[in-house]
Parts: C-alpha cells; structure tokens; sequence
C-alpha cells in the first residue's frame, strides 16, 4: 500500500510548467484508466514515470518514439502510464484560488468577462462576510471596483450563478473543457474515453 506521503506525490506532483510539456511528459492514469488530474492534467516528466516503471509502481500503456539510455539497456519513454494501486478521489475540492477560478469558469460572476480577474467577497467582509465557497466570486477589476464595499442588491451588478461548493464531479467535468496547449496524440484515448460517442 501507499503511505500518505506517497499519494500526495501522487497527486499533486505534475508538470504545470508549459516548457517542459515539451520534454515527453507521461500522462498518469488511475487504476481505473481515468487521468488523475484533468486540470491541471496528471502529467509526470518523463524521469518520474521511469522511475515509478522500475519501482514497479506503474504499467506502460504507450511510449514516445525517443528512447534513454543507461550503461545496460535502452528504455522507451513511456507516453502513457496507469497506477496498480488505485488512489482514491478526495471527496472534497479544496478551496484554493486556482479551484475558484476553475469553478466560475475563469470568467466575472458579474459580466462574464474573461479579462484580468481578480475575487470579490459577494457579502464585504467589512460587514460579517466571510471567505467561503459560498461568498467569494471571480471578478473582472471593473465590476470590483464598482461593487467596492456595497452590498450586492446596493451594487447594480447581479451574480451570473449561485456561489457554491462544487463536488469533485463538477470539478472533473470543467478540467475536460480546459485542456493545456501540448496534448500528445497518444493521450486521446485515454483523456475522453467515458464521455458519451456520438451515435
């Protein structure tokens, strides 16, 4: 079994820097052959899906073309890799300001607009309202200057949808609609394989 400090390595160690998407990264599947991750996608740099390979921690699903060497053998790199032990989903999105961007859809709750965002307390914490869920908002900075410290029916600004915790589910499905710039061809099948075929 993986210890707790594994499964968050597991987790949370992906590559989100864009350069070194170009640098054969491996798409890391669960158990179950669903990603990890969709946003940021579960990716590894390639030097820790052949590491997980030798720990036995990983089954290849496909390969790159490019090969490494070491003193003894020449080893393919893996595109593709799945868990043999399942981790088992959090059940809980944690409320973190990348999760909040991801929620609204990295656009203003009150214009729509997908500009320079910042967040807006809907109730001002200057009178009692607190930073939850339920009470912080993605904003343009005009629509937050306008709303200042007022409150919202005061404002003239009306919220596009409710705040509220999303489930997890909800959180996968917005991750699929914002896929990164570099998706390797080798990927596709696995990235989209549970969503409905059209007839």
């Amino acid at each position: 079994m993986l210890d707790h400090h594994e499964t968050t390595d597991f987790r949370t160690h992906f590559v989100r820097d864009p350069a070194a998407l170009r640098r054969f990264p491996a798409l890391v599947l669960n158990a179950d052959f669903r990603p990890l991750s969709y946003y940021p996608l579960s990716l590894w740099p390639w030097q820790e899906a052949i590491k997980a390979v030798f720990l036995d921690r990983v089954t290849i699903l496909a390969e790159y073309d490019e090969v490494v060497r070491s003193q003894r053998e020449a080893i393919k790199i893996p595109s593709v890799v799945v868990l043999k032990e399942f981790i088992r989903p959090q059940k809980r999105v944690a409320f973190t300001r990348f999760n909040l961007f991801l929620r609204d859809e990295f656009k203003c709750q009150y214009c729509g607009s997908k500009g320079d965002l910042t967040f807006d307390h809907v109730i001002p914490r200057s009178r009692g309202g607190i930073t939850s869920w339920e009470n912080v908002v993605a904003a343009c900075a005009p629509c937050n200057l306008r709303k200042a410290n007022k409150q919202l029916d005061r404002s003239g600004l009306r919220l596009r949808k409710p705040a509220r915790q999303p489930s997890p589910e909800e959180m996968h499905a917005l991750g699929r609609r914002f896929p990164p710039g570099h998706l390797h061809e080798s990927w596709m099948d696995f990235l989209y394989w549970d969503a409905e075929l059209e007839a």
